[in-house]
C-alpha cells in the first residue's frame, strides 16, 4: 500500500472566500474551490494519487473559471479561449480538459460564436463576406462553419448598401465622381465585391438626387 497523508486542516482563504487551503500533516499542501473541498474532511487519509487528482481537477476548474470570466464580457471562439489560457502559461493538458468541459456545458460553440460575430458586424459595422471570412478565420473558426454561416446570414448587396448609407453623410459636398470614388474605396476595404459596391453607390446617388439635391456639389458627372 502506498504512502498516505492526513488532512489536518481545511481553511477558507482570507482573500478568496470561494477557495479553501488544504493542510496535510500540518503543512499547507494546496488550494481547492469550495465545491471540491466540501468532499474532504479533517482526518481523512489521501494517497499520492488522490492528491494528484485533486490538484489536477483544481487546475482545470481554475482554467474554466478564468475562461468564464472572459466569456462574461463577450462570446469567444474556442481558439480565442485557448490563446488566452496559453498566455497564462497553463499546461496544454489542462487547457484541453477545460475546453472540453466548457464545450460540453455549452459555454463554447464555434457555430454560435460565428453567428454572433456576423450579427454584430451587420448591426454595427457592415462588411462583405470576404472581410467576414478573414475575421472569422483569425478567430480560429473552421472553413466549414464559416461557409455555412455566411451562406445563411450574409447578403453582400444589402450589407453593402447599409455600409454605404452609414458612410455617405461624411461625403456631403463632394461631386458625384468624388462620392463614387471615395465610397467605392471604403466599401472595398470592407470586403465587398465590385457588383455589390456599384449597385449600392448607384442606389445612394439616385436617392440623394431625389431627396436631398443639395447633397452633391454642382459638378455632377455627365452634365
Amino acid at each position: 500500500m502506498g504512502q498516505t497523508r492526513t488532512i489536518t486542516a481545511l481553511e477558507i482563504q482570507k482573500r478568496n472566500k470561494e477557495r479553501v487551503n488544504v493542510y496535510l500533516d500540518g503543512e499547507f499542501a494546496f488550494g481547492l474551490n469550495l465545491m471540491a473541498a466540501a468532499q474532504l474532511r479533517k482526518g481523512q487519509q489521501l494517497s499520492e494519487a488522490d492528491i494528484a487528482i485533486l490538484r489536477d481537477d483544481d487546475a482545470v476548474t481554475q482554467a474554466i473559471e478564468r475562461a468564464i470570466r472572459l466569456l462574461a464580457r463577450r462570446p469567444r471562439s474556442i481558439q480565442e479561449i485557448r490563446r488566452k489560457l496559453q498566455d497564462k502559461d497553463i499546461p496544454e493538458t489542462v487547457i484541453n480538459a477545460a475546453i472540453e468541459r466548457l464545450t460540453e456545458r455549452g459555454y463554447l460553440d464555434d457555430r454560435e460564436f460565428a453567428r454572433y460575430w456576423v450579427e454584430n458586424r451587420q448591426m454595427f459595422k457592415p462588411m462583405g463576406a470576404r472581410a467576414l471570412r478573414y475575421e472569422l478565420r483569425q478567430k480560429g473558426i473552421s472553413h466549414t462553419i464559416i461557409d455555412q454561416i455566411l451562406a445563411e446570414m450574409v447578403e453582400d448587396d444589402s450589407a453593402a448598401y447599409l455600409a454605404a448609407q452609414k458612410r455617405a453623410p461624411r461625403l456631403r459636398g463632394k461631386t458625384q465622381a468624388e462620392f463614387r470614388q471615395k465610397l467605392s474605396a471604403y466599401l472595398q476595404r470592407r470586403g465587398f465585391g465590385y457588383d455589390a459596391i456599384r449597385q449600392a453607390i448607384a442606389q445612394l446617388i439616385e436617392a440623394y438626387k431625389a431627396e436631398d439635391p443639395s447633397f452633391f456639389t454642382s459638378e455632377v458627372e455627365g452634365e
